[in-house]
């Protein structure tokens, strides 16, 4: 009788692995992504029995986008906080939940070459209804001297400059997927020891997918460009590479997460009420775009490349749009043809 052997690899096992082929690494940036899982692991806890305990529902505040914060997201700031402030690896942190950002101004952390941006629950609008939430998060060399404090400029760097970017998805399973510039890696948590086991090695975005992602709500307040883009994905069949399907759910982690899988495209274009968008350039936009980009598709604003975008804000808002590759330049080319 024969048996399979076959190793499993855990999240700091694989950190640990990446350190050993490159002997001069220091590890920091590897204590940094195990600090962030173990975040995850504490956040995960509590989003699987919100149901059952008072943490859900609105937390009685607004935060600086104008939001109702809600009880969960909360928690899993303080979560993201403590841990990276406790750290080694960190020496200051920019969140969506806080008006500005929060330097951990210790011997330690002001040595650290690393700042972190993160938002702590996106979706969270789904938590009472029980739809897949995430985190998502970006790390950046300093580049204020080490041996002091971090500084805004540290924060405000382009995407282009980002050293790691990933994501956790709290769904039918609990997943954490990061990014270097070696690749895109995916981790399952398995719930019986408590790890995050290697489920998703070396992912790489479709060159092309079926599946496109837009609110339809906002159809006639978007650009020209783009309301022709998605009636040419409401067309497609067999003869022109179709048919397609149109998934939204709403919850950016979830329906990111799926097209980088499965590809597909994803769109959260400006409308004429709301021409810079909605979602955040530097919680949001820079990492995705940076994670799609290393597995080989493409993120863009509509104007140029996301990565490239200077911030000039810490809550600066874009437009957005990301996906397989084909895809992204399908609609590009639909841009140009109204120009």
């Amino acid at each position: 009788m024969s048996t399979i052997n076959r190793k499993i690899s855990t999240l700091d096992e694989f950190t640990i692995q990446q350190l050993r082929d490159f002997p001069h690494a220091t590890g920091e940036l590897s204590r940094l992504l195990r600090d962030i899982g173990l975040a995850a692991k504490r956040i995960n806890v509590e989003v699987n029995k919100a149901g059952l305990v008072d943490i859900l529902g609105d937390y009685g505040t607004v935060n600086v986008q104008g939001e109702d914060v809600k009880k969960l997201d909360i928690f899993a700031n303080n979560q993201f906080m403590g841990v990276l402030r406790h750290g080694i690896s960190c020496a200051g942190i920019g969140s969506e939940e806080m008006d500005d950002f929060v330097i951990f101004d210790d011997e330690i952390s002001n040595h650290s070459k690393y700042v972190v941006l993160f938002d702590p629950l996106d979706g969270s609008g789904n938590i009472d209804v029980n739809v897949s939430i995430g985190t998502i998060f970006s790390v950046f060399p300093r580049i204020s001297p080490k041996g002091q404090p971090c500084t805004r400029e540290d924060f405000l760097q382009p995407g282009k400059k980002q050293v790691a970017a990933g994501y956790i998805i709290y769904g039918s399973s609990t997943m954490m997927v990061y990014a270097t510039r070696r690749g895109v890696n995916g981790f399952t948590l398995d719930q019986s020891i408590g790890e995050f086991c290697l489920s998703h090695p070396d992912i790489k975005c479709p060159e092309s997918g079926r599946i496109y992602s837009v609110n339809h709500g906002n159809f006639f307040q978007y650009e020209e460009g783009t309301r022709n883009y998605i009636d040419t994905c409401q067309k497609k069949d067999k003869t022109n590479g179709g048919p397609y399907t149109q998934r939204y759910i709403g919850s950016m982690v979830a329906d990111v997460h799926r097209n980088l899988i499965k590809g597909g495209i994803f769109m959260y274009p400006g409308t004429t009420d709301k021409p810079k968008g909605k979602l955040r350039l530097l919680y949001e936009c820079n990492p995705f775009a940076f994670i799609t980009e290393v597995a080989g598709g493409k993120a863009t604003d509509g104007r140029q490349r996301i990565l490239d975008v200077q911030p000039t804000e810490l809550h600066q808002r874009s437009p957005f749009f990301v996906g397989s590759r084909s895809m992204m330049e399908e609609l590009e080319h639909h841009w140009q043809a109204v120009k």
